[in-house]
């Protein structure tokens, strides 16, 4: 089976195997050149310096030979003889010529012994003939001794001393030759002894040389090994990091090649698995992001006990019409309305989703949409509905010229306009409906009166009502005018509602200039003070003719002027229809 289809595991536990291997076969290397420099050392230091030993000390011996026999010729000499002086000094002479070859034969074994030893590689055919010569040597040498001694015995027992003197230098002769031979022997052994060492350094060296060179290898190719591996796991492993952090950043296009059969490469099969079902949930995402706002999706996905539960938090609501809807759809043809319907919402929906709102369903030629947790924090929800409402309502001269072009006609027979409620208020959010549909959808009086200021917009000519929670929660972020007290239908108390005039900062001196005169027209209005009220009512129309909240009120003072409110009127305004 391939290294690289192996489990990592046992890819680890090759590489630590391997690694050992290599180790023990530096290590067995090591040691086998290491014993055979330690046999040559063996022969150097046990053989050959000790085989240099035992000629240098034939020599010596055969000095003392020489002088023992002058002590024994000395002692025979001497007048009157001392037979047991003699003996003793026959003795002497005796031990020491046979330490000669003692010695000598020594230095023969030891020559032998490296000769027969098969390990080491000496030169054997030089210390063959040194061996020989050795022998030679000693051969002739004591064959002529031999013959000496016995004459010079009889030469002292004859009192010729003359004679014996002669002898005597005959065998100093002797002497002085064979300690030349020994000398020339020792001198080629000690040429041999020089060899011998200069291959112990040079296997010495060698074996630190190979040794050295064969660890380097190791190190190599276990090195080497151990990247070929672990780039087998680690180039993997970056893959499908690359992938997680393509996945991270919301792609889920791009499969990571399994090229392992290994614990990673089954990792990697599983996360190619996981994200083609990440790309399965996307399509399903995408495509029910048509259906329900995509935040809603994600949502009940993330926490689907939220939709099956329900919670009560506090929202804000809007809703939005296209005013005169009816009169308009009357003279389209399907295809025509549907057309001009889509290109309506698209147009209005996008500053509700780029202010994060979440729409909730389309109603006819309505937009039901709300801003709150979890989807944004509490405190921007009503700033955010109010910006969404005037972001729409910029869209409406644009979307008031293009109409005519969608329709194939040059001018629409009825003017469009928007009108659009807010409210903040507590409601429920949860799934709504039956067993066999539902809508996760927000029920409560904050929608209900959503509907109704939407509504409430015809009655005062206004685009962008909201509730008084709305506008506190906005404060001084956005320009707002107090447009009347108001009880919608359904409402028992009566509550200030307000018009979205603007961004913060950005009214003209003539909108600030009908905001003031309204409020002081509001102010006379409810004081009873119809003639101030009136007066004033007047002024805002001349800051912003075709005031339609102004209108209104002058309208109502109209109507108080020949049917006088109750003496206990609050200055509020109650709709008795929607």
């Amino acid at each position: 089976m391939p290294l690289f289809n192996q489990s990592i595991r046992r890819k680890i536990v090759g590489i630590a195997l391997g690694l050992i291997v290599l180790m023990l076969v530096t290590s067995i290397l090591s040691m086998v050149m290491s014993s055979q420099v330690g046999v040559l050392l063996n022969e150097l230091t046990n053989r050959y310096i000790p085989a240099y030993g035992h000629l240098a000390r034939a020599n010596i011996r055969s000095l003392e030979r020489a002088l023992a026999l002058r002590r024994m010729i000395m002692t025979k000499m001497e007048s009157p003889s001392d037979e047991e002086a003699y003996t003793a000094r026959l003795h002497e002479f005796e031990a020491v010529d046979r330490r000669i070859e003692e010695e000598v034969e020594s230095a023969r074994t030891l020559i032998n012994a490296i000769i027969d030893d098969t390990r080491t590689p000496s030169d054997n055919a030089a210390l063959a003939r040194i061996e020989t010569r050795i022998e030679t040597a000693v051969t002739e040498l004591r064959h002529d001794l031999n013959e000496d001694h016995a004459k010079l015995l009889k030469q002292v027992d004859a009192k010729q001393m003359a004679e014996a003197r002669g002898t005597l230098e005959h065998l100093d002769v002797l002497r002085d030759q064979f300690n030349q031979k020994i000398d020339a022997i020792r001198a080629d052994m000690l040429k041999q002894v020089f060899a011998s060492t200069s291959q112990v350094i040079g296997h010495q060296r060698q074996a630190i040389i190979i040794s050295g060179i064969v660890t380097l290898l190791a190190a190599i190719v276990g090195f080497a090994f151990a990247l070929l591996v672990s780039s087998g796991i680690t180039r993997p492993v970056r893959l499908l990091l690359a992938g997680a952090r393509e996945v991270e950043a919301g792609r889920f296009d791009k499969n990571i090649t399994v090229s392992t059969h290994d614990e990673i490469g089954e990792l990697a099969a599983a996360f190619n698995r996981m994200i083609e079902q990440l790309r399965h949930n996307e399509r399903i995402r995408e495509t029910f992001g048509r259906y329900i706002d995509p935040k809603v999706v994600q949502g009940l996905i993330d926490r689907p006990e939220v939709a099956i539960e329900g919670q009560r938090r506090v929202m804000t609501i809007m809703f939005c019409d296209m005013s005169g809807f009816t009169s308009m759809s009357e003279g389209m043809t399907p295809r025509g309305l549907v057309k001009v319907m889509n290109h309506y919402f698209t147009l209005m929906s996008g500053p509700i989703r780029n202010n994060r709102g979440v729409i909730d369903k389309y109603i006819g030629d309505a937009i039901m949409s709300y801003w709150g947790p979890p989807f944004i924090e509490e405190d921007e929800q009503a700033l955010l509905a109010g910006l969404s409402a005037i972001d729409m309502a910029e869209q409406v001269p644009a979307l008031q010229k293009q109409l005519p072009d969608l329709l194939g006609i040059r001018a629409m027979p009825v003017a469009c306009d928007l009108r659009i409620g807010i409210a903040t208020g507590e409601v429920l959010t949860g799934s709504i409906g039956s067993e066999l549909m539902m809508s996760f959808t927000v029920m409560g009086d904050a929608v209900n009166l959503a509907s109704r200021l939407e509504a409430v917009n015809k009655l005062y000519g206004t685009r962008i009502l909201i509730s008084q929670a709305t506008a506190e929660a906005i404060g001084s972020r956005l320009e707002l005018r107090e447009i009347d007290r108001l009880a919608a239908v359904g409402q028992s108390v009566p509550q200030p509602v307000f018009e979205v005039l603007g961004r913060a900062g950005a009214l003209l001196p003539s909108q600030e200039s009908l905001r003031a005169h309204y409020a002081d027209g509001l102010a006379g209005y409810r004081a009873c003070r119809f003639d101030d009220a009136r007066i004033a009512f007047n002024t805002a129309l001349e800051s912003a003719p075709g005031d339609g909240p102004s209108r209104t009120m002058l309208g109502r003072i109209a109507a108080f002027e020949t049917n006088p409110p109750a003496a206990d009127w609050d200055g509020a305004w109650r709709m008795d229809s929607k």
